[in-house]
């Protein structure tokens, strides 16, 4: 006869309250495991979805359940849990699940002097390039920001103005900039337009961005991506890179007040607020040599400019709202570049600063990252 999954077994105990210690003992069978799960205590919670799994089924579909919870580690916590199982209900949720990773968020004061480091989550999938190469892209929840900056920022220029709001929608962005092994990988698909050098870069290896490439060599990088996967991959929007770059942040930097040498590769040996001189490395370094944003996303400050879609605009006059490309009256000889690179000033790398350069410029400090239209919904 199956057993009762509502009746306690005999490593189960009886305990009243509402709040109990977080190791303690509680009502057993599968209402003690809801009463746990409904505790405010996390780690309470947290515990429960691991027990569930005791009971069967019914604790089975507990913790299938908390893969939709509002809280961020009850979600993780489940996806840990189920993602190795094999049962096909499990399967097919998973397979509209995205993953999460975990990372340290730190920021700083005037002086560069690191006041606070949390734990942040992202979402994010892989793209399989072959060969044991793997491009990650991270979600971008939508939201609305300010884009540009304020006249009391310390070296604003007249082109980041005027500062407006702009509604930007979910989308998926690269966890890095790309980088030579990527670049390679994609180089070796089949043409759509260009031909594409697969090592144009100056400095050399695999894990450091892929440099010396143009706005139409890395249009044709993001068609071949396409073409290959069947998702939408292309340069992001002006308004996407640094609603990307903030993170939900206003300062100057997705840090704070300023940034350091220890936060980010541009030459160092100038400061930008009262911070200390740090090191002109004078070459790039890999990509995930420094701390990420909130959103997960790595090297926005330095190492190499990245490019955009958008052509130049001087003002943001009659921008858009919506984060789109912003195609008509701009001057199409130009396009846009953001986040600065490691031979340019600490203050090119500050979030609102724009760049342009002629879409058939290679430099040793040009690369870019990729977008893609959400195939999710976020």
């Amino acid at each position: 006869m199956p057993e009762n999954p509502n009746q306690p077994r005999e490593y189960d105990a009886v305990l009243g309250g509402q709040n109990p210690p977080t190791y303690a003992a509680v009502l057993g069978g599968i209402q003690g495991i809801k009463k746990r799960l409904s505790s405010p205590i996390l780690e309470v919670r947290i515990n429960a979805l691991s027990d569930a799994l005791n009971y069967g089924e019914k604790g089975l579909d507990l913790v299938l359940q908390a893969l939709q919870d509002e809280s961020m580690p009850i979600k993780i916590a489940a996806y840990s849990l189920l993602k190795n199982r094999q049962e096909a209900k499990v399967k097919q949720q998973l397979d509209n699940f995205l993953p999460f990773f975990e990372f340290e968020v730190v920021t700083v004061d005037i002086k560069g002097q690191i006041n606070s480091r949390d734990r942040y989550y992202a979402r994010f999938f892989t793209e399989d390039l072959g060969n044991g190469i793997k491009l990650d892209m991270v979600a971008i929840p939508g939201g609305t920001f300010f884009m540009g900056s304020l006249k009391t920022e310390k070296e604003r220029q007249d082109w980041e103005t005027p500062q407006h709001q702009v509604t930007v929608q979910p989308f998926f962005i690269g966890k890095y900039p790309v980088t030579q092994a990527q670049w390679q990988a994609v180089a070796a698909l089949p043409k759509i337009n260009l031909t594409l050098n697969p090592n144009p870069s100056c400095f050399r290896g695999e894990n450091l961005p892929v440099e010396n490439v143009s706005w139409h060599e890395a249009q044709e990088f993001c068609k071949r991506l396409w073409e290959k996967t069947g998702k939408i991959y292309r340069l992001p929007s002006e308004a996407e890179w640094e609603y990307a770059c903030r993170a939900g942040t206003t300062t100057p930097f997705h840090f704070g007040e300023t940034i350091t040498s220890d936060l980010g590769n541009y030459i160092g040996v100038h400061s930008y607020r009262e911070e200390p001189k740090g090191i002109d490395r004078k070459e790039t370094t890999p990509v995930d040599n420094f701390p990420p944003n909130a959103f997960g996303l790595y090297d926005m400050h330095g190492n190499v400019w990245e490019w955009c879609a958008d052509p130049w605009h001087n003002y943001y006059h009659d921008a858009p709202k919506d984060g789109s490309v912003w195609i008509y009256g701009g001057d199409n000889q130009y396009r846009q570049l953001r986040g600065g690179a490691w031979c340019y000033y600490p203050r090119c790398s500050r979030s609102a600063f724009r760049f342009k350069a002629e879409p058939n410029s290679r430099y040793p400090c040009m690369g870019f990252r990729v977008a893609c239209s959400s195939p999710w919904d976020l």
